[in-house]
């Protein structure tokens, strides 16, 4: 009798974290949540695992990954230096959505670094994530569980749905509550710099940190980035996307699918998605409503832009927001 072919399952519960820690430690590849998105784990340390997360999403090997830890002790192993800096930012915001970029320790292969000098550490906020990795004992990189360039998963569902022919374990840690990816900041110059926007601004950064920190633009034409995130289209629906203002939405012909906060109905009777008004939770609905509306019948996604912020950290999760929307748009 033929062997039926494995498929994509999701398991909650100790049962799941046994399973995801006997296939790591065995080289094989996991979806976990987070706090931020699921990510496609692997062992960090094993290049051989590392590579079939890369073939798995379709990511370009110039794309470096994120390794997680579980906690100081374990980000020292993994970089050859933890300055101060890094020890403020970890005290302030540890578990939790910010990267912190250092030189990278010899234990690293050079295929979670796409070959650079540095690694991207950081420590989830999620009870299975951190459960996860104390399991494993050894630190796993977690790239967003999806095909490279398409959207951030946000829900078990999203990761099975884009990996449903694969033999993945896909852990159910319910939704993302962040909702986008973690802040990305680089601790190898003289001047702390923000590689990627996050829910933690800059301000709270420059804070922690007690100085100024530097937002960079990364280059898209560049082969090699120090962070993940940042080169080339992302978070992108396969239905053709655009960035609207307010003032367009009455204009909406009925193919449009509109992802909009700001309306209680489609004007032309298409299909709405309704958005939160308040800017974290628009940021917490934003990949699971395109999900939503890259589901439903129509020719093209609208997608209004969330409302201003009041407050500094409002003001931080509109820019991140308004980037992976800058990225996730097709015009």
């Amino acid at each position: 009798m033929r062997k039926s072919r494995a498929m994509a399952e999701i398991a909650s519960g100790p049962e799941a974290i046994a399973e995801a820690v006997r296939r790591l430690l065995g080289g094989r590849l996991v979806a976990f949540p987070t706090e931020t998105v699921y990510g496609l784990g692997a062992d960090a340390l094993s290049a051989e695992a590392v590579e079939k997360v890369f073939a798995l999403k379709g990511r370009p090997a110039g794309n470096p990954l994120i390794v997680h830890v579980a906690g100081v002790e374990m980000a020292r192993a993994v970089t050859a230096d933890w300055p101060e800096a890094a020890g403020r930012i970890a005290d302030a915001f540890w578990p939790g959505p910010v990267t912190i970029v250092l030189p990278k320790g010899d234990c690293v292969p050079d295929a979670v670094t796409a070959g650079g000098p540095t690694v991207a550490v950081r420590c989830p906020a999620h009870p299975c994530a951190l459960a996860l990795i104390e399991a494993v004992g050894r630190p796993i990189v977690g790239p967003s569980a999806n095909p490279s360039g398409f959207i951030s998963p946000t829900t078990p569902e999203h990761v099975h749905d884009a990996f449903a022919d694969e033999d993945l374990l896909v852990i159910d840690g319910g939704h993302c509550r962040a909702g986008i990816e973690s802040t990305v900041v680089d601790l190898t110059t003289g001047t702390p710099r923000i590689l990627r926007p996050g829910i933690v601004g800059p301000h709270a950064i420059a804070k922690a940190l007690g100085r100024s920190v530097e937002a960079l633009d990364s280059d898209p034409r560049t082969d090699r980035a120090r962070s993940p995130g940042v080169i080339g289209a992302h978070y992108q629906p396969r239905t053709t996307t655009r960035l609207i203002k307010s003032s367009d939405l009455e204009r909406a012909p009925s193919s449009a699918i509109l992802v909009a906060w700001s309306v209680g109905a489609h004007p032309s009777g298409g299909t709405l998605i309704a958005m939160p008004e308040t800017i974290g939770a628009y940021a917490a609905a934003m990949y699971r409503a395109l999900h939503e509306a890259d589901r439903s019948p129509g020719t093209e996604i609208w997608v209004e832009p969330p409302p201003e912020g009041a407050s500094e950290d409002d003001r931080a999760i509109r820019e991140a927001v308004m980037e992976r929307l800058g990225r996730a748009a097709h015009a």
